[in-house]
């Protein structure tokens, strides 16, 4: 099935959801959920997942579109004080981004808004854009139209922040992996950098200074409006077991001998690292990520005291452990989440997530792959749904949980384009998947483009209604 061919799979089911809401009656309407199948990969079982979107929900809160925006994206008729950059609040229990005008926000950004170099993917580039001034200001206007306003990690700030009106933008650095490549040690894994025994370098007495030099290149942009906050770094191992596997090291690895040290400090433990119990096991974890986080926080404030520190963006089984987030909490301005293998958000792990850490939370990762894009959808982390109006029926039931949540400031779907087969450098688990808004020709896949569209217009108007306020925008 060619790409064209998958926008009719599936489209009558997405033209039928227009015109419920323009009607307000359909059998979905009706019904508060209805199911999904979705697979974790190609040849795994399909099950069905309650799946909840805009349309089954009230018209008071899916008519409403959000009006009176600031250039930021926030809203212009609820503000509070205004610093020039981002920063967070708390009011009434609900976690908010503040933009530079002051107008409360909430993130809706695309991960890896950057061209594509392929030769099928430049030919595409060169008749649609012919220069990249040209495709960044179609770009940041198409992103708009959809609701979008910011692009998330591995994004082509310089050319996007060229713009009239930019989105607002992150950085993402590589602080620990960057040592690494170094250093020395580290190998790919997909999505990531790996470590010996998932060991990061974090006591290496270079470490600390390596960070306060690499640091140094986040003054360029302490002074720049439309940048949200940095990145440290990307799916760091934080998981239970780090003790034994630091251990494990070389005993002239520094991790293993400030392991040793630490176990032999611990009220009847035993240096050998025979009698770890678990709370060993939690509480050198904590150790670990503390020291992470302070040391990398502390340099990119000292040379970017302005913008938000986002943290490394967490995944995986560190998503479990209360611990992360404790360490974390003190250092880091909002927490990022690489949020996989769960198709409704599970709001009582938001609530631990934010409980331990004090801190906003961020989803800086998920989305879902369509068996009718024509890709083998073998690589990444998302889940495969059969259709393109799946995809976007995802994208509703996964925001509206996090709007309904009072504790996330926003989301970045993962990501731009999709995988294009022709990329050999990318590492496995970006290589054929179905993972953007729009083909890696640059066409959208529009049942997922008009499902993003319909939620990102109305987020404020549904955390509204989800919170049971007066309404903050009205329809134009």
């Amino acid at each position: 099935m060619n790409f064209k061919d998958g926008y009719k799979h599936g489209g009558g089911f997405c033209f039928a959801f227009v015109a419920a809401l323009a009607v307000g009656t359909t059998a979905l309407a009706q019904s508060p959920r209805h199911m999904v199948a979705a697979a974790a990969k190609p040849g795994h079982p399909w099950h069905e997942f309650p799946t909840r979107t805009l349309a089954d929900l009230p018209a008071v809160a899916s008519e409403k579109l959000d009006a009176q925006l600031t250039g930021y994206g926030g809203q212009g008729a609820h503000k509070v004080k205004a610093t020039g950059f981002f920063y967070t609040v708390n009011l009434g229990g609900r976690w908010w981004l503040v933009d530079p005008e002051g107008g409360l926000c909430l993130n809706r950004a695309v991960v890896g808004v950057s061209p594509f170099h392929t030769p099928g993917a430049q030919a595409a580039f060169t008749s649609q854009f012919g220069t990249v001034t040209k495709w960044a200001v179609q770009t940041t206007a198409q992103l708009r139209e959809l609701g979008f306003n910011g692009f998330g990690a591995w994004s082509d700030v310089e050319a996007l922040e060229s713009a009239p009106q930019p989105l607002t933008g992150t950085r993402i650095w590589n602080f620990m992996a960057s040592y690494g490549h170094k250093r020395g040690g580290t190998y790919q894994q997909p999505g990531h950098t790996g470590y010996p025994n998932d060991c990061i370098f974090v006591f290496d007495p270079e470490f600390e200074v390596f960070c306060d030099d690499y640091a140094k290149q986040l003054a360029a942009d302490k002074d720049d409006p439309h940048l949200l906050g940095h990145f440290s770094d990307n799916e760091l191992p934080f998981k239970p077991g780090l003790l034994t596997s630091y251990l494990a090291l070389p005993k002239a690895d520094p991790g293993q001998r400030a392991a040793t040290t630490w176990l032999q400090a611990r009220p009847g433990a035993k240096a050998d690292g025979n009698h770890i119990t678990a709370q060993d096991d939690r509480d050198f974890l904590e150790f670990v990520v503390a020291r992470y986080f302070r040391i990398v926080s502390t340099a990119i404030k000292k040379y970017d005291p302005n913008h938000l520190y986002l943290g490394s963006r967490l995944h995986g089984k560190a998503l479990a452990e209360p611990e992360v987030f404790r360490a974390a909490g003190p250092f880091v301005d909002v927490v990022a989440v690489n949020y996989y293998n769960a198709w409704t958000p599970d709001a009582a792990r938001l609530a631990m997530w934010e409980h331990e850490a004090h801190k906003p939370i961020l989803i800086t990762e998920w989305y879902a792959k369509g068996v009718d894009s024509g890709l083998g959808n073998t690589g990444g982390a998302g889940w495969l749904v059969k259709t393109q109006c799946e995809r976007g029926e995802f994208y509703e039931n996964f925001t509206l949980g996090l709007l309904q949540s009072k504790v996330c400031v926003g989301w970045q779907w993962f990501k731009y384009m999709d995988n294009d087969p022709a990329d050999k450098a990318s590492d496995p688990s970006n290589r054929d998947s179905n993972k953007g808004l729009l083909h890696n020709r640059y066409e959208p896949y529009q049942p997922l483009v008009d499902s993003m569209k319909r939620i990102n217009q109305r987020a404020y108007s549904l955390i509204n209604y989800f919170d049971g306020k007066a309404t903050l925008a009205s329809k134009p």
